[in-house]
């Protein structure tokens, strides 16, 4: 096991590294997409390519964070069920969401992308857009994004396995957002 959380330590790491890196591409494309409207308005012109930039900017931002997400406990979860139940059924719903959801689907995506992107890659595909930009590194970062997810998957299957051993402590103990609505002050209506 000490091993396997050697592992799982340096595909966090990377993912860190990685999801606070591409955080900067949220503010160049708010400035590429800024700089677009006053050109636009001003200048009164337009480019394809800016407005792709903006949507590979984001898309980048996007899936190269996923992971870095998801290693922070941050995903989307539905809340009113999930904080009903004690810590230790917590962690056996993520394991078995991760198994049995999570990996299926970033190592279907990554198998599916594979081929897709070499192919774009192979025709150095262009947008279907004039004066659009070239389209294969966007769906290489898409893959690259897949691939990323697929290894944070891996780390955290192995941290959960990790804790519910006892060979662990919960790095992100659960605290429910939400107070029961019995416990919850309701403002009493006004007349």
């Amino acid at each position: 096991m000490t091993a396997l959380l050697g592992i799982s330590r340096l595909i966090d790491r990377v993912t860190e590294i990685i999801g606070k890196s591409v955080s900067w591409l949220i503010l160049v494309a708010v400035l590429v997409s800024a700089g677009n409207a006053i050109i636009r308005k001003i200048f009164n012109m337009s480019s394809n390519a800016w407005l792709e930039a903006q949507w590979y900017l984001f898309g980048a931002a996007f899936m190269l964070a996923a992971a870095y997400t998801l290693s922070q406990n941050e995903h989307i979860r539905i809340d009113v069920v999930y904080g009903k139940f004690s810590r230790r059924v917590q962690h056996w719903i993520d394991l078995f969401g991760h198994v049995f959801f999570l990996m299926p689907f970033v190592l279907l995506m990554t198998y599916y992308l594979i081929p897709y992107v070499l192919m774009s890659v192979r025709s150095q595909e262009g947008s279907s857009s004039a004066g659009g930009l070239i389209v294969w590194p966007a769906k290489a970062i898409l893959l690259f994004g897949f691939i990323l997810l697929a290894l944070q998957g891996v780390s955290e299957i192995i941290k959960k396995i990790a804790i519910m051993t006892g060979n662990m402590d919960d790095p992100t103990p659960y605290v429910p957002t939400h107070a029961p609505l019995d416990e919850a002050v309701i403002p009493e209506a006004r007349p």
